[in-house]
C-alpha cells in the first residue's frame, strides 16, 4: 500500500507541475493562482474608460476588462486598475507592471513585435474632432497649414500629415484631454484619433465640438498581453467571444457609447493575432 501511495503522490505532483495554473509566465496561471490581476487602462476617455468624481472607473474598455478578468477567475473587486500612458503600454507589460492592457490599444504589426494581442474586441476608424465654428474643416485633406494636436507614440496625427496634409503643424500634448482643451482654447485646429474616442469628447461639449464624421483609417482594438503568452491569448479570445455571444458586449456599447450618437459597429471577428 505504501508503494501505491508513493506512486500516486508522484503522479499528482507531475500533474500539478504541468497544470496551466502553475505557469507563472501566463496570465491564466497568475489569475488562477493569486485571484488578482493588474490591468492597465486610461482614466480620461469619456465612454471608454474614465474615472468618475467618486473614484469609480466606467466605460466600454472597463467592462471588457472586467468581463475578461471574470472569465479568468478574478472578481471585479480583485482587479487593481493602473492608469497607463500611451508611451508606457509595451514597457509596463514587459516589466510586469501590469498583467493586461485594455486601453483602446490598436493592433499593429509594429506592436506585435513587442506584445501578444488577443482580439480584436472593437473596430473603429480614425477621424477628426474640430470646433463647430470651423465648418471649412471637412476631412484630413483640409488641414494643410493648420495645427493638428498629437499625442506622443501614436500614429494618428502623423498619418494625417504623411497622407493628407504635409504642411499641417503637429502640436504634441501628453493626453487627449489636453488636446481637447487646446482645441477649445483655439490653440490647435483639430484633434485626430479613433472616432469612438472623439465621440466621447464631442458628447461632453456638444455645442462647441463636432466629429467630422468621415473615418479615413481603420483601427482594431486588442487586449495586450506579454509577448509570447499564447495560453493567455487563447483564454482572453474565448472570453471576448463569450462576451459578444452573450449580449454583454452590445449592452456595454449601447450604455457607454450609444448616448454620444456614435454609430455602433457590429462585433468584430476574434482571430489569433
Amino acid at each position: 500500500m505504501r508503494v501505491i501511495h508513493v506512486i500516486t503522490g508522484v503522479i499528482l505532483l507531475a500533474v500539478a507541475a504541468c497544470s496551466p495554473s502553475a505557469d507563472p509566465e501566463s496570465v491564466v496561471g497568475r489569475a488562477r493562482d493569486s485571484g488578482t490581476l493588474v490591468i492597465g487602462t486610461r482614466f480620461d476617455q469619456p465612454g471608454i474608460s474614465q474615472r468618475t468624481l467618486d473614484g469609480r472607473l466606467v466605460g466600454f474598455d472597463v467592462d471588457v476588462a472586467t468581463y475578461v478578468a471574470g472569465e479568468l477567475g478574478v472578481d471585479a473587486d480583485d482587479i487593481t486598475w493602473r492608469e497607463i500612458p500611451t508611451v508606457r503600454r509595451e514597457t509596463d507589460l514587459a516589466e510586469r507592471v501590469v498583467d493586461l492592457v485594455v486601453a483602446t490599444y490598436s493592433i499593429t504589426d509594429a506592436r506585435k513585435q513587442q506584445v501578444t494581442f488577443a482580439g480584436p474586441y472593437f473596430d473603429t476608424g480614425q477621424d477628426l474632432l474640430v470646433r463647430t465654428t470651423s465648418p471649412d474643416i471637412t476631412g484630413p485633406e483640409t488641414l494643410a497649414g493648420r495645427k493638428l494636436c498629437a499625442v506622443p507614440n501614436t500614429t494618428s496625427a502623423q498619418m494625417v500629415k504623411d497622407r493628407f496634409a504635409q504642411t499641417a503643424e503637429l502640436v504634441e500634448y501628453p493626453r487627449y484631454p489636453d488636446c481637447v482643451t487646446a482645441l477649445l482654447a483655439g490653440q490647435v485646429d483639430a484633434v485626430s484619433t479613433d472616432g469612438v474616442i472623439l465621440a466621447g469628447f464631442a458628447a461632453d461639449h456638444p455645442e462647441l465640438l463636432r466629429v467630422v464624421g468621415k473615418p479615413f483609417a481603420g483601427e482594431r482594438y486588442g487586449v495586450g498581453l506579454r509577448k509570447g503568452d499564447t495560453d493567455g491569448q487563447r483564454a482572453v479570445n474565448d472570453a471576448i467571444r463569450k462576451m459578444i455571444s452573450s449580449g454583454a458586449w452590445h449592452d456595454s456599447l449601447q450604455r457607454n457609447i450609444g448616448p454620444s450618437g456614435y454609430q455602433l459597429p457590429p462585433p468584430p471577428a476574434v482571430t489569433e493575432q
